[in-house]
This record gives structure tokens, C-alpha cells and sequence, in this order.
């Protein structure tokens, strides 16, 4: 015998009347919807966008080349310009030109510094032997707007492609510095060395107490400095030497004498490339 009775459980729903059948049919109809569970809010699926190549695309070719080191240029009018001077290894060779119906996208492979056939892998050797190129130690591509005039085992030079005045920008791997803390790796400013202050180089505070009770992602904190990709934009061809092969660039470029950099036409949103 169950412990509540047929009585006592009508009494429980005392609002609710099961008379009308009209009320009756719009009470046991479960609701349209496509959760198993009525209870739960109906979530709309979200489309997912088609995965595509999220390269940027450059202004024109580029090519590869080799940090020698810096040093001062004098111009015709007397003015000092500090430069560094870029090198040329054998290579800088077409590979391979991908196109929209092959590829999905238009780009140019290059190929840098020629190596020994020990040096590459079979897979590799077949790549560069397929293009009727020599082995070559580095691959880059150029994504470009359009591949016409390219074709494999093509030499690229670089005053073919830039002039003594040219905007370029230069990509390259910075120098490692290893662990370094807040004032050499962010700049910051250090503390008093006398009237009793025990904090000289330390960090200090690096966030606040109860609220949020945590450390905001991103601060500027020692760690791992240097060692990683970057690009300085809109440097000036100062002079470039065909008979010592190497060119002169304005400024500081990334790495040590010997680093790789990769040199490709500045790019200016509405001038050489879309603003789209």
C-alpha cells in the first residue's frame, strides 16, 4: 500500500485540472523541439566555416640571403648611414610554383644555399630532382596574387628584382638571450641601491591581493628572451655591389653574421597590394 493515497496526491496539484481534455492534451503533449530533454534550452548548431589557407600574401617575389655584419656607409654628401651587409650563397632558385587548381592557393617556392646530397633526405632530393634543381638546404614560399612568369629550376637575382632605393622588408630569427629578467627582457627600471632598499633588480609586485586573487595572463615577467621570428618592415636598399655580390640595407636586421633572412618588397596597403 503506498503512503501517499489517490486523495492526498490530488491534493498536492491543486491548481491543476485534468476535467477538460483540451487541458489534458496540452499538458501531456511534449513540446516541439529537438533536445531529448524538454527542460533544456534548444542550442543552435553552429555552421563551421571551410578551413582555408590563412597566409598573407606578398607584394611581389622575394629572395634569401646571408647576415655579414654592419657597418658604416658614407653617402655622396658627406652623410654617415649605418647599414648592414647582405650576402648571397648559391641558390635562390624556383622549386616549385603552386597554383590555385593544384594547390588551392598561388605561390612560388624558393630554394637557398647549396648543400651535399648526404645533407637531405630522400624525400627531399626527390622534391628538388623533380624541379631539375641542385640540393638546397632551405625551402620558403612566397605566396603571391599571381605565378605568371614563373617556372621551376628558375634563378632569381636580386638586382633583377630590386633597385638602390627599394623598400623591403626583412625577416630573420632574432639572437638568443636565454632566461633574462624584467630589466633586460622588458626595459624596466630598477630599484634604489642604497637607504636600506633590499630590492635592486627584483620584479616587485605583479598583481593585486583578494580581487581577482589571481596574476593577469600576459605580464611582463623574466622568461625565455630572443631566439624567435620577426620582421622589421620598410628598411632602404642603401647600395647594392654586383662584383662582391651583396647588398647594403639600412639598419639592423635580425641574428648573428651567418643568420638566414629572407628579403621580399615592403608591403603598402593600396599601393602594392589590395586593401581587402
Amino acid at each position: 500500500m503506498s503512503i501517499l493515497s489517490a486523495s492526498s496526491s490530488s491534493s498536492l496539484l491543486p491548481n491543476v485540472s485534468f476535467s477538460s481534455s483540451k487541458c489534458c492534451s496540452s499538458f501531456l503533449t511534449p513540446p516541439t523541439q529537438t533536445n531529448s530533454n524538454p527542460f533544456l534550452p534548444i542550442v543552435k548548431s553552429k555552421k563551421k566555416k571551410p578551413v582555408g589557407v590563412t597566409m598573407s600574401v606578398e607584394a611581389g617575389i622575394g629572395v634569401m640571403a646571408t647576415k655579414l655584419g654592419m657597418m658604416s656607409f658614407f653617402e655622396p654628401n658627406g652623410k654617415v648611414v649605418p647599414v648592414t651587409v647582405v650576402g648571397f650563397k648559391e641558390g635562390n632558385i624556383v622549386t616549385q610554383v603552386k597554383t590555385e587548381a593544384t594547390d588551392g592557393y598561388d605561390a612560388v617556392q624558393v630554394g637557398y644555399r647549396r648543400v651535399r646530397d648526404r645533407k637531405l633526405t630522400k624525400p627531399e632530393m626527390g622534391h628538388l630532382q623533380k624541379a631539375g634543381s641542385i640540393p638546397l638546404r632551405h625551402l620558403q614560399e612566397f605566396r603571391l596574387q599571381s605565378v605568371d612568369g614563373f617556372e621551376p629550376n628558375q634563378k632569381l637575382s636580386f638586382d633583377e628584382l630590386f633597385n638602390e632605393g627599394d623598400i623591403v622588408d626583412v625577416s630573420g630569427t632574432t639572437i638568443g638571450k636565454g632566461f633574462q629578467g624584467g630589466i633586460k627582457r622588458h626595459n624596466f627600471k630598477r630599484g634604489q641601491m642604497t637607504h636600506g632598499s633590499k630590492s635592486h633588480r627584483a620584479l616587485g609586485s605583479i598583481g593585486a591581493g583578494t580581487t581577482p586573487g589571481r596574476v593577469y595572463k600576459g605580464k611582463k615577467m623574466p622568461g625565455r628572451m630572443g631566439g624567435t621570428k620577426t620582421k622589421i618592415r620598410k628598411l632602404k636598399i642603401v647600395k647594392i655591389d654586383k662584383d662582391l655580390n651583396v647588398v647594403m640595407i639600412k639598419g639592423a636586421l635580425p641574428g648573428k653574421p651567418g643568420n638566414l633572412l629572407r628579403i621580399a618588397p615592403a608591403k603598402i596597403v593600396g599601393k602594392n597590394i589590395p586593401k581587402s
